[in-house]
């Protein structure tokens, strides 16, 4: 019995053992060192793959808003560092829109003169009614696509334009003064202060045609200051190469200030 008794407690102790070995060969699975770096590498690199994607669509959408962007041919062009290929139509994007905003401005700008008169100028001599064209001040008054020569504007691209004027007449022969004619006693008291605007036509031969006129008939006091003004404007098509001018009568009284006498015309459209 007592050998009985041994046998059975070895057979058990075996029975154990056998356990023990069973689960310490089957012990859990645990990821190596080399593994775990890996995925990392891996998911650092998709990171940085995705920050390059995202910045070079920024510079392409910048450079398409811009009109900048070209095509750089990287076989045939020369060989240059990568940096100066990359950044030099950025840069010139940046210089650019102002410049051509400027000169996009200034050419689709319309043709238009302002001119003030002329003060410097042979008017008729005092007393002499007869109507004589003015001349104007080039110097001091503006022009853009549009001529001038001797008192008349040319008309350099055709179209719709408005065209305007205004003299300002004075008389004044206080005592003491010398008056404004310079010379003998002037009556005043009946005087016609007319405007007109003529039209020369390119494709007629013609004399000009009169465009508009005004004016009045002034009742004038010697012994004090007078002033009058008129003042007209109208629109009309006008060909490449037309010519407008004014004349007024007496104008021995025009007054030389150029913001009150002054001649212009202004495209409006085709």
């Amino acid at each position: 019995m007592h050998g009985s008794m041994a046998a059975a407690h070895d057979e058990y102790r075996g029975y154990l053992r056998t356990t023990v070995d069973v689960e310490a060969g089957h012990h859990r699975l645990h990821p190596a060192a080399g593994s775990e770096h890996s995925h990392r590498s891996l998911l650092f690199g998709t990171l940085l793959i995705m920050g390059l994607l995202q910045v070079a669509s920024s510079v392409a959408i910048l450079l398409h808003l811009t009109g900048y962007l070209q095509e750089v041919d990287l076989t045939t062009a020369p060989r240059r560092p990568i940096e100066e290929v990359q950044t030099e139509p950025v840069l010139n994007a940046l210089r650019a829109p102002k410049k051509n905003r400027r000169l996009k401005n200034q050419k689709e700008s319309p043709p238009s003169a302002h001119l003030p008169i002329e003060v410097h100028q042979q008017l008729a001599k005092p007393g002499e009614p007869s109507a004589i064209p003015i001349d104007w001040d080039e110097v001091h008054g503006y022009r853009h696509r549009m001529d001038y020569q001797k008192g008349k504007l040319l008309v350099v691209k055709s179209g719709f334009y408005y065209v305007y004027a205004k003299t300002c007449f004075r008389y004044y022969d206080l005592p003491g003064d010398g008056g404004q004619s310079g010379g003998p006693y002037m009556d005043v008291s009946n005087t016609q202060l007319i405007q007109y605007i003529y039209h020369e036509r390119i494709n007629k031969h013609s004399k000009a045609d009169l465009l508009m006129k005004t004016g009045s008939t002034m009742r004038w006091d010697n012994s004090s200051y007078n002033m009058y003004c008129a003042q007209q404007g109208r629109g009309l098509w006008l060909d490449q190469g037309d010519a407008l001018y004014v004349t007024v009568s007496n104008a021995w009284m025009l007054d030389p200030d150029g913001v009150g006498t002054y001649f212009g015309a202004i495209k409006l459209g085709n």
